[in-house]
């Protein structure tokens, strides 16, 4: 299975921003689509109840060919699955908030997605519905985007308690295409934000465990549901539906995400 998805999978590379407080200590902890490094002090981790998130930002260098709205839409998904994933353990709470984790995140690399092959994969995808074959069409391994990230958690003293450089590319079976040259992009930062949160929750790599099953809290947020804490609200609500039938359509997902609140952005 590993093997026929990375055929059809974009490479992303691992690429550093200096937005760490340490590079020390950071092993490899690979996934079967992502690769990572890791470094998180367990007991130190596993022993927080609360964490605050400082809003994702884009290196300068990162994705010259996403647009400001882009960027900005990207990495607000990011924080919303973040803070989705973190509500499973600790008490999210507001920036001005005393917290035992501050949790922080730049974007250092986003490979826009080519919108005519993502287009046509989407149009060959419905060739065999119309013809009465429900057949799963697996997408062209061509234009595909990729995403790679770097992330900290630090205890109130400033000290690196947890760590993650990420990096994965969009593939063929698991990454639905969308016209849309942040389409990628901001489907890859939800898998980056459900990784981060794991290692934050468990104090572990979340890379081969076994699946668990999400609380209803977790499924009613990931749906457009109010979030378990008000400190979510800032990064907004996920398009819910409306956003599930707008990816299965192919259209772009600046049309069905609204992103934060405007007194957020």
């Amino acid at each position: 299975m590993a093997a026929v998805l990375l055929s059809g999978c974009a490479s992303a590379p691992m690429t550093r921003g200096g937005s760490l407080s340490s590079y020390d200590s950071l092993t490899p902890s690979d996934g079967v689509l992502a690769k990572s490094l890791v470094r998180v002090s367990k007991d130190e981790v596993l022993a927080a109840k609360t964490v605050r998130i400082v809003p994702t930002v884009f290196s300068q260098a990162a994705s010259p060919n996403l647009s400001t709205k882009q960027r900005v839409l990207v990495a607000n998904a990011v924080d919303r699955s973040l803070c989705v994933g973190l509500s499973e353990r600790f008490q999210v709470v507001t920036a001005d908030q005393p917290a035992d984790l501050t949790a922080h995140v730049l974007v250092t690399q986003a490979a826009p997605t080519n919108e005519v092959a993502a287009g046509a994969s989407k149009v060959v995808s419905f060739v065999p519905m119309a013809l009465g074959v429900p057949a799963p069409v697996p997408r062209l391994p061509i234009g595909l985007g990729s995403l790679t990230v770097e992330a900290e958690a630090q205890d109130p003293s400033g000290k690196q308690q947890a760590a993650m450089i990420w990096a994965r590319g969009a593939n063929s079976f698991t990454n639905s295409p969308t016209v849309s040259t942040a389409g990628d992009a901001y489907d890859l930062a939800a898998s980056f934000g459900g990784d981060f949160s794991q290692l934050l929750v468990t104090g572990a790599s979340p890379f081969g465990k076994a699946p668990h099953m999400p609380s209803l809290d977790k499924i009613g947020s990931s749906l457009g549901g109010k979030p378990k804490y008000a400190a979510c609200e800032t990064f907004g609500r996920g398009p819910g539906a409306v956003g599930m039938i707008a990816e299965r359509v192919g259209l772009p997902p600046e049309w069905s995400d609204k992103g934060a609140p405007t007194e957020n952005q």
